[in-house]
């Protein structure tokens, strides 16, 4: 698909040949803000329908149109697909509207009312005995470490550039091996892994867990339950009210599964997840900006780096922290100086 010079959406063969096999030849399309990703959506108003284009992650395409099924079984509200055609990337999905999270969050929803019924949905998920039964990747030891070298590969050297970078991540990947064991490789839920405001909507006509909608879950992957949790509870993007995140982390572990143990192995969990996932997130940033020029990522700097010093205090990781202070002197004062200064807040990449 392309854009016309006055912006308006014109249509390969392929996809406008879709369109008219599903019945909306010559609809009226309004092209989306994309993310950092590849996809493209547009919408057909007048149907209440997306056409999603992805010709780039054929894998992440099939994972969508089985994900979507998926949670739909399982009691969640997932965008229906009404129609795709996998050779091409299209597919043509239910439209679930304007009303994400982030946008009822700015224009005065009620954030606790808001996260609570979020965490109720994986509440939801994660009581469900069904939800690991689909075909996604395990969150096993070798991921986990593969992305912890992006916060080796990327924001280590920008930090310290004249450092021995591969002796720095053999130790580091050393350190995170031993304290990741308890989760790697975890097959307790399906880990939707961008469960954040950005992908959350509001569906006030449904009910129940159904008035959450998901959105962007195709590189979810089989794993432990806590991560989710710390997706949108400590969000790269925005700081919650006071209290809140707290509050909504006592109501998770009220009504969590027996399986999970106790308070303590809950917060332990959520913690060490917390703290491989700032970290991961920390690189990104850094590689978004080096290589795209995307230095507007730069400004989440200081909450992630503030996350990751708490959650690596909260799984006590102090060894980790300890080997960042001795080979990485001032990572996060030196972090967050990279945030200063700027001020463009618009939408975060996929975590």
């Amino acid at each position: 698909m392309n854009a016309t010079s006055h912006g308006i959406p014109t249509l390969t063969p392929t996809a406008a040949g879709f369109l008219a096999r599903h019945g909306h030849a010559g609809a009226r399309l309004e092209p989306l803000t994309g993310d950092a990703s590849s996809r493209r959506y547009f919408r057909l108003p007048e149907a209440e329908l997306l056409l999603m284009e992805d010709r780039d992650d054929p894998i992440g395409f099939a994972a969508y149109l089985r994900l979507s099924h998926h949670l739909n079984t399982l009691g969640l509200a997932a965008p229906v697909v009404h129609g795709a055609d996998p050779d091409h990337g299209l597919a043509l999905v239910e439209d679930f509207g304007h009303r994400t999270y982030a946008t009822c969050l700015n224009t005065g929803e009620d954030e606790s009312t808001l996260y609570a019924l979020a965490v109720d949905a994986l509440l939801h998920l994660h009581h469900h005995t069904g939800a690991a039964r689909v075909s996604q990747p395990v969150y096993d030891m070798t991921t986990l470490l593969d992305e912890l070298g992006i916060f080796s590969d990327w924001y280590a050297p920008a930090i310290a550039p004249d450092m021995d970078h591969p002796a720095f991540a053999r130790q580091f990947h050393t350190l995170w091996e031993q304290a990741l064991a308890p989760v790697a490789g975890q097959v307790d839920t399906l880990v939707l892994r961008d469960f954040h405001v950005d992908n959350l909507m509001l569906l006030s006509q449904r009910k129940g867990v159904a008035r959450c909608g998901l959105l962007d879950f195709q590189d979810a992957v089989l794993g432990p339950c806590e991560y989710d949790l710390v997706s949108l509870l400590q969000d790269a993007r925005r700081d919650l009210a006071p209290g809140l995140e707290e509050r909504m982390l006592a109501r998770y572990i009220n009504g969590a599964p027996e399986r999970l143990g106790d308070a303590a192995a809950i917060r332990h969990r959520y913690a060490l997840l917390g703290a491989q996932r700032h970290a991961r997130i920390a690189g990104v940033f850094l590689r978004l900006n080096r290589l795209h020029g995307k230095s507007r990522y730069l400004t989440y700097l200081p909450r992630v780096l503030g996350q990751l010093e708490s959650s690596l205090a909260g799984a006590g990781l102090t060894d980790i922290t300890d080997f960042l202070n001795t080979h990485l002197p001032g990572w996060q004062a030196k972090g967050t100086a990279l945030g200063d200064g700027s001020h463009d807040t618009q939408g975060a990449p996929h975590d």
